[in-house]
Order: C-alpha cells, then structure tokens, then sequence
C-alpha cells in the first residue's frame, strides 16, 4: 500500500500523474502540468456546499455533499476515478488544500476496494512550493539570453543547445501582435506552473540555461518579475540575420505553415489565414499610423488574394519587410538599449548554430 505524500519535488521532477478532485471553474484557474481534473463535486455542487457551509457550519454541509452524492453521482465519479488510477496506478490525488474533498474520495474509492494516496496540503502546499521553486531556480541557473531582430530564427536555434526553456512554446503564443498559434494560451498560473516544473527540472543539473529574448508579455501569458531581471543581467548572444532572410522566415512560419491550422475553416483556409493576418496587423495601427497601416493593408490584402489564387507567397515578402524596419526592428534596437548583460557571441543564424552546437 502507497501512502499519502508530502513531497512536492519529487512529484513534480517525476511527473507523476496527478487526479485533481476540485471543482472545473477551480481547474481552469490553475492546475499542473500532468494533472486530471475529475471533481468530486461540479461547479453548481461546490457551490451550494460552500454556501451551506457559510450559513450552517461543517458538519450541516458536509450532509449536504453527501446529500447531492446519489447513487447515479457516486457511480460516474467512480467511474472516472477508476479509469485514471487504471492508467495511472503510481498518482496520486488532490484537492484544494489536501483536507475534506481528497479525504472523502479517498474513502469512496476505498469503499470500492481501491488504496490511492493524497498529496498532503493539496493544490494550495503544491502551487506555493512552485512559486518559491521559480524564485530560487532564477536566482540560481546560469541564463544566457538569444537575442536578434523578429524573424532572426531565435526560437529554432533553442533547438541547438543542450539545455534551454522554450517560452514561447509554454506560453502558446509567439509574442508579436502576429504570434497567435491556433492553440489556447494556458492561464497565467498555468503558464508559470509548467515554467517552474522546468526550471526546477533543469535546476537538477549545473550548466548554461538558454532562453529566447522576450517582452515583458508573450501574448496575454506574463513572464515573472523575478525571471526578467534575470534576464535583463544576464549575458547574451547576438542573432544578425539580413532583413530578407528574416522576412522569409517570417513568411514560411506565419503563411505557408500556417495555412494548415485553417484546414477546417468554414470560408477556407486562405480566407481565414487573410482575416487573422489582417486582424493581427490591425491591432499595430496606433502605433504605424493611419495612413501607413492603410498602405500595409492593402498590400496584405493583395498578398491574400495571390496565395489564395496561385499558392504564391511572395508578395507577402515586400509586407513584412516593410513592418520589420517600420516597427520591429526600431522596438528591438530601443529595448536593447536597457539590456546590461555582457554580449557571448555574435553572429549569423549558422554561425549561432554552429557556436550552439559546440558548447
């Protein structure tokens, strides 16, 4: 027989899968990477128990619960619990703060000849172990910033070192007005828990940690506060590309591979990649002008409008061009003007590679 723990690192180092019995709207604030939410109670139950718990104490709603627990209730939840512990006969489970609803499932599952341990203190002991894990590991690892123009190829080059966090990967998001991936952005607790699990992962070993130059927003995921003074003093590597070479980068990541995320659309997949893109391009108006915005848009629409009818991407080349020394490359060269940290190296795409490879 398993017993219960109460030893968060382990948890999160292993990955063990993880059956949280909050309620939805609880997991949708926040959760963990490798956890299941199969509540013991759905969001109108939780409710009507904390009311009655409110008004009547404890004990009035703990027969409340037991009250909304029905034959039909107790038999779709054991079901959904004993699927999970089939597949996952090493987890554990939580619920908010490791008290009444863990323990209740724990005795219903045990009812029904089943032995699962809890994580003493729940979510709430799991998330604060988290948060202070994130700290500690900032002020810990050795960070080296990639750094470069938009397009300069910063997230594929994370590929070539031996240990790096993807952030635009754990965010969903590519971090321009233009970054939207066709996936949900997690919540922000979420965003930071999948963070933390990867710094403390990496935390386990010495060495360079590389991380992609960021804002202080990847789409609406924030990064945390003490993560960027981190960054803003630690030292870099420099990616210069040609602004072509970038605007091509740009186009077979945000055009020709796009495309497939459209697939299903209703209108079809150019006309729903031309709406996003001229969306995306909408949002930068404030900033480029009315009357330069107008140029770009008409522009775009005509590069929509050639991709649609011959599946030639080309003219979206002159476009991002123009955005790139417009916007772009004048926000990158003003913010790295605030960056302190002492430049590595510097080079080409290949050369950053090659450097990447060799460390």
């Amino acid at each position: 027989m398993r017993h219960n723990t109460d030893n968060y690192r382990q948890l999160f180092l292993d990955d063990v899968p993880l059956m949280d019995v909050r309620a939805p709207v609880e997991f949708a604030r926040g959760a963990f990477p490798t956890s299941e939410n199969l509540p013991l109670l759905d969001d109108h139950q939780r409710e009507a128990v904390g009311i009655e718990y409110k008004q009547a104490g404890q004990d009035a709603a703990i027969e409340l619960g037991w009250t909304l627990a029905t034959d039909e209730v107790r038999a779709d939840r054991l079901a959904a619990w004993r699927a999970f512990v089939g597949r996952h006969p090493n987890g554990y489970l939580y619920c908010f703060r490791g008290g009444l609803r863990s323990r209740t499932t724990q005795q219903l599952l045990r009812e029904a000849g089943i032995d699962y341990p809890l994580v003493e203190g729940g979510y709430k002991a799991m998330r604060n172990f988290l948060i202070e894990e994130l700290t500690r590991q900032c002020a810990h690892l050795s960070f080296v910033v990639l750094s470069g123009h938009t397009g300069s190829g910063k997230t594929e080059l994370l590929h070539y070192a031996r240990r790096a966090v993807d952030l635009e990967g754990i965010a969903r998001h590519r971090g321009s007005s233009f970054g939207r991936t066709g996936l949900p952005q997690p919540s922000q607790i979420d965003f930071e828990n999948r963070l933390a699990t990867e710094l403390l992962k990496l935390g386990e070993e010495s060495g360079e940690v590389f991380l992609e130059d960021e804002s202080r927003l990847i789409g609406r995921c924030a990064l945390p506060v003490i993560m960027r003074q981190g960054m803003h003093v630690a030292p870099r590597v420099l990616v210069d590309e040609p602004v072509e070479n970038r605007a091509r980068r740009i186009v077979r990541d945000y055009v020709s591979t796009a495309l497939t995320r459209f697939a299903d659309a209703d209108e079809g997949p150019h006309a729903a990649l031309g709406e996003e893109l001229r969306a995306s391009l909408a949002r930068l108006r404030k900033r480029l002008g009315g009357l330069r915005h107008q140029q770009l848009d008409e522009q775009l629409a005509s590069a929509n409008a050639e991709l649609a009818r011959c599946g030639d991407s080309e003219g979206y080349i002159p476009v991002v061009i123009s955005l790139l020394r417009d916007y772009y490359d004048r926000a990158y060269d003003h913010t790295m003007q605030k960056h302190a940290g002492t430049v590595l190296f510097r080079g080409t795409y290949a050369e950053v590679a090659e450097w990447l490879q060799s460390r």
